[in-house]
């Protein structure tokens, strides 16, 4: 994927606001404002031109860990020959948001998320007979970093706030587990399911918003304030899409950890410049990690830089470990926890962002 090149007000555009972006009646108004644009319109025909290039993926939320619904990280050792096919087959799933191979003998990765593990446990022990063969189910049990946040003007770019940067300035460190916390509640899944759709490219994007769930406009900037309060919600902002601007690199690594000493290793590693993501999860049949890391990176050597200085920071050199570089992209999109249908809304040229 060759990246796609953004003028300096794109790049700032899609740089300021992944994490924090307005909450308030008119909010391309305020991004007019701090981009010295001439208004509103004129933001959010830049945000439509980056969506329809495919450097934005919208403007939404990253949910808490469990505060929306189940999620589950599957793994699969598909024969080469049937590699594309079954990847497509996943595709199709309904609440499969990220796909992707990789190098390894379990060379099929992917999430689903929907609203409870039964309705999870359903849809894969359907996927497996009919493909006959086995998904390990590696459910999350602790989150200690979450935060896929991109600097575009830094030249190595991922996950600036490990190096202090005030682009990301919630700093995530370890979090509760993940069968704690507060829920979207049940008379919130309609906003939640909003949420996931994207922001609409309206002047009053929030008040389409509460005219699709049945709620004043206010009700809507209380509850996504509120869920950001509690980590419902872990960022409400511009979500880009990483290959499409120059990050084409990513390895997950995983470590064999006594679970006595995963948190105090995982605590340094989830601090190092480069990794994106730090979470514990069960162990499975054939797979004996427990402690996973994503690094994103420019170009595979400077992903390999980042995993070295991090395993040797977090004191990881010794254990069992696996390094898993993306060797093909089948699906990015947003999670779909809540499945239900929303009132259409729709920009003058028909999109969301």
């Amino acid at each position: 994927m060759s990246h796609l090149p953004t003028s300096a007000q794109d790049e700032e555009l899609l740089n300021r606001w992944q994490q924090r972006f307005p909450i308030c009646a008119e909010p391309f108004t305020e991004l007019a404002k701090a981009l010295g644009l001439s208004d509103g319109d004129a933001v959010m025909a830049r945000l439509q031109r980056l969506c329809e290039q495919g450097s934005l993926s919208r403007i939404g939320g990253i949910w808490g860990a469990r505060a929306a619904g189940a999620g589950l990280l599957c793994a699969m050792a598909v024969p080469p020959a049937q590699l594309e096919a079954l990847a497509q087959r996943v595709n199709a799933m309904p609440g499969v948001n990220h796909n992707y191979e990789r190098e390894h003998y379990f060379n099929l990765w992917f999430v689903i998320t929907g609203p409870d593990m039964d309705c999870l446990a359903q849809e894969l022990a359907e996927l497996e007979q009919q493909c006959g063969l086995e998904i390990l189910r590696l459910p999350m049990e602790r989150a200690y970093r979450i935060n896929l946040g991109f600097d575009l003007k830094d030249p190595h770019g991922v996950n600036c706030a490990a190096r202090g940067s005030d682009l990301h300035a919630a700093q995530p460190t370890a979090q509760a587990p993940a069968s704690q916390g507060r829920r979207v509640a049940a008379e919130e899944r309609s906003l939640a399911a909003c949420v996931e759709q994207g922001l609409p490219l309206l002047p009053r994007p929030y008040a389409a918003w509460a005219e699709a769930v049945g709620w004043p406009e206010q009700r809507v900037l209380r509850t996504l304030q509120t869920w950001l309060d509690h980590g419902v919600l872990r960022r409400f902002g511009v979500i880009v899409r990483h290959h499409e601007l120059g990050f084409a690199a990513n390895a997950m690594c995983v470590f064999d950890v006594p679970d006595d000493q995963v948190d105090a290793h995982a605590a340094l590693l989830a601090r190092q410049p480069g990794v994106t993501l730090c979470y514990r999860r069960s162990r499975a049949n054939q797979w004996p990690y427990n402690l996973y890391c994503m690094v994103h990176g420019r170009a595979r050597e400077e992903v390999q830089q980042w995993l070295s200085q991090a395993r040797e920071v977090a004191g990881l050199q010794a254990f069992p470990q696996a390094v898993l570089f993306s060797r093909r992209r089948f699906k990015q999109c947003g999670p779909s926890y809540f499945r239900q249908p929303v009132k259409a809304i729709q920009t003058e040229a028909g999109h969301y962002a």
